[in-house]
């Protein structure tokens, strides 16, 4: 992971997987049994996009599934390499995980809601020896909904997420193109991850934006670490 990550989530079809690839984007992220949000399409159609993405390219599986055979069940049906896991799944499941299949990624949340930093803290002390990496995303209150939920949160939060994790940590929530080079500036983070905040009104992906997005995090990217 030495390379700055660059998601998109939220991928609906093979022209929105071929707009972001276009656009230099490498983590392809795949929202699938879900607990608030809808998801973009049916599991066979994810599955069959996955499938035909280039070696280069990463199918993430985005899901609250929270034990270790019902995940490595389904990222083997969809074929994905990364699995990335937003419910409150056990340390024991996550641990089982790795040890039946150690070449899968696994990008954990932290969902950073009001007063819960050192309970994020405290989970990732607990879980980093099964995580690859971590994901800050954020909460909505009015909606329950943990991700894609087109909010910021308190960067600085996620500024000492980064300083104290084992682990790399990417930072999503409300990202977008106008607010994504700060965001980089201000987290220092491995990555940065994008739903919402690339979308146009109709919810499909926008070529200009998705473009301009990868343009700020690369440059904000290269500036810190220089």
């Amino acid at each position: 992971m030495q390379e700055p990550i660059i998601q998109v989530a939220g991928v609906m079809d093979a022209l929105e997987a071929d707009l972001l690839m276009e656009a230099g984007v490498r983590y392809l992220g795949f929202p699938l049994r879900l607990t608030v949000n809808k998801e973009d399409l049916t599991e066979m159609e994810a599955a069959q996009l996955i499938h035909s993405l280039p070696d280069e390219v990463n199918g993430v599986l985005i899901t609250y599934l929270s034990t270790a055979t019902e995940t490595l069940d389904f990222c083997r049906e969809l074929g994905v390499r990364v699995v990335q896991l937003h419910g409150p799944i056990p340390t024991e499941e996550l641990a089982d995980i790795k040890r039946r299949n150690s070449r899968l990624q696994v990008f954990k949340s932290l969902v950073v809601r009001e007063g819960n930093e050192e309970d994020l803290r405290r989970l990732v002390e607990e879980t980093a020896p099964w995580v690859d990496a971590y994901i800050t995303d954020t909460f909505n209150p009015t909606t329950g909904q943990e991700g894609a939920t087109g909010l910021t949160h308190d960067w600085s939060i996620s500024r000492r997420l980064v300083e104290w994790s084992p682990r790399p940590v990417i930072l999503a929530g409300g990202l977008t193109a106008e607010n994504v080079a700060e965001a980089i500036r201000i987290v220092r983070p491995a990555g940065v991850d994008a739903h919402t905040g690339v979308e146009g009104p109709d919810g499909r992906k926008e070529a200009t934006k998705v473009q301009n997005f990868v343009a700020s995090a690369r440059a904000a990217f290269a500036a810190i670490h220089t």
